[in-house]
């Protein structure tokens, strides 16, 4: 199981919200890349890159910050809030994202996804779910929809889509442990994909589930930023060591 560090963006600053609720934002450094260049230093290969401007306003804001880790960084990047339109997805390529993470148009625009999957090929995207009692919210956690993320994960998985992530709200930015249920559900009524878990990570117990249920990786915010766990831990867990 793959750890990836996730930096979350609010005016160019590196922030986290709880449950999802901007009005609960607690800003952790005001230079990002400082903090990518630090998860480099660790020995971690990839990131998860969040533009929380962009997820809200449905169009890509934070592309500049982006840009800025894939040129003086070699993490591989994630990244996701916004990308909403053609434009935007040329935007977050042409700025050094090595994954588009889509959430809002996979659930609201099939056809736009279909379309830029054919275009750039299934590898280059993974689907994000963030899902409340098993249904999706979209725009940044603002806007709920009636799609089961179990349904959605299926779907996509049948157009080839192999990649992945969810993050149960209820869990996020809390520090109270991951939604393993919800996950050995997903894993248990989907086949050949690949689910990387996100939200609620506390501890190394955390991660120790979150591996034995099946998941291929997990993203990890807070817990680094509350010291929780250490960059040497995470390191260490990482290598299998």
């Amino acid at each position: 199981m793959q750890i990836i560090p996730a930096i979350d963006i609010i005016d160019g600053k590196c922030v986290r919200l709880s449950k999802g609720d901007y009005t609960q934002k607690k800003i952790y450094n005001e230079h990002p890349l400082e903090v990518a260049k630090s998860f480099e230093d660790s020995g971690f290969q990839r990131l998860h890159l969040v533009d929380l401007d962009g997820a809200k306003a449905g169009q890509v804001k934070n592309w500049k910050m982006l840009e800025n880790i894939a040129t003086h960084t070699r993490l591989q990047i994630d990244f996701s809030g916004g990308i909403s339109s053609d434009e935007s997805l040329s935007i977050t390529f042409n700025s050094g994202a090595t994954f588009a993470a889509i959430g809002s148009v996979a659930a609201k625009n099939e056809a736009l996804l279909l379309q830029w999957l054919s275009a750039h090929g299934v590898e280059k995207f993974i689907l994000g779910a963030d899902v409340l009692d098993e249904k999706i919210q979209i725009k940044g956690w603002t806007e709920p929809t009636d799609i089961n993320i179990i349904d959605f994960i299926h779907n996509f998985s049948e157009k080839g889509v192999k990649q992945f992530f969810c993050t149960d709200i209820s869990k996020d930015g809390l520090l109270q442990g991951s939604a393993i249920d919800l996950y050995k559900k997903i894993l248990e009524e989907t086949e050949g994909i690949q689910l990387i878990a996100s939200g609620g990570v506390s501890s190394l117990n955390d991660l120790e589930a979150l591996k034995l249920t099946g998941c291929s990786g997990a993203i990890v915010g807070k817990a680094i930023y509350e010291n929780r766990i250490s960059l040497e831990e995470l390191r260490r867990f990482n290598d299998g060591l």
